[in-house]
């Protein structure tokens, strides 16, 4: 059975989405799939640094494409995480460089020797995302619960159904308080505006900051409210369609209702 090519992508940068290339590849690994998640930011490589492997790259994916190594030599496996491996982007080269034959080429192989290869697309629309797209099965896409993001993430969604890859979402950074409050749009709002398949949404995380900055898959640490949601996440694309999205929410914001229920509160 060949494996699945994931692109994960946005229509603007800064929504975390290495962060949870990163979190679904590790998470679907830690399941027991054999992972590659591959950066295609060419020349802005970020992959590396979030999974503490910057210190062990020797080739890349420009290398691999245009066959100055194979795959299981640009290839980075994880010492933490059986069956986790990292294909960095090159730092000296710009997106031109890939052709869409050379990346249809190592798709095919990259399909016999993974289950899943999740691709780190850079933001927007131009050739990064060209030769990201270009052999995936699948895409998810990432957006924020602000009005910019999820307008770019509309315009993202309609440039992968004209290449008839179907998208699928996840809203990152959620603040429950402010959904409460009515500052910050919540999923429903969202998922009227996109009409597209939710598979996940993830609450803002102090533990990605301390994540990215060690080198430690969020999904690693225990105590990462957006680690466990991308398990989740991962749990889903592995096959597990009935498994409840869970909705982040303010503690706050269940104790007033509750106060409010029993007379506590004014």
């Amino acid at each position: 059975m060949e494996g699945r090519i994931i692109v994960v992508t946005s229509g603007k940068g800064g929504v975390g989405k290495t962060t949870a290339t990163a979190s679904i590849g590790a998470a679907l690994a830690m399941e027991g799939n054999r992972v590659a998640v591959i950066d295609m930011d060419i020349g802005l490589r970020n992959l590396d640094v979030v999974l503490g492997l910057e210190n062990r790259i020797v080739f890349n994916i420009v290398d691999v494409v245009n066959k100055k190594c194979k795959i299981r030599q640009a290839a980075i496996k994880d010492r933490r995480i059986e069956n986790l491996f990292l294909i960095p982007a090159s730092q000296s080269d710009n997106k031109d460089i890939l052709s869409t034959s050379g990346i249809k080429r190592t798709a095919k192989t990259l399909k016999k020797e993974f289950d899943y290869i999740i691709m780190d697309s850079p933001a927007g629309i131009e050739k990064g995302f060209e030769n990201s797209v270009v052999a995936a099965d699948e895409a998810i896409v990432i957006c924020t619960p602000d009005v910019s993001s999820i307008r770019d993430a509309d315009r993202v969604i309609g440039l992968l159904y004209a290449r008839s890859i179907t998208p699928k979402i996840v809203v990152n950074r959620i603040i429950p308080k402010m959904v409460a409050k009515g500052d910050m749009l919540n999923h429903q709002d969202i998922m009227e505006i996109l009409s597209v398949e939710l598979i996940g949404l993830v609450p803002m995380d102090e533990q990605v900051v301390i994540s990215t900055n060690i080198g430690l898959p969020l999904v690693m640490q225990n105590d990462s409210k957006a680690g466990q949601a991308f398990k989740r996440i991962a749990r889903r694309l592995n096959g597990e369609i009935d498994l409840p999205i869970e909705i982040p929410i303010s503690k706050t914001g269940i104790w007033n209702k509750i106060s409010q229920k029993f007379g506590l509160t004014k």
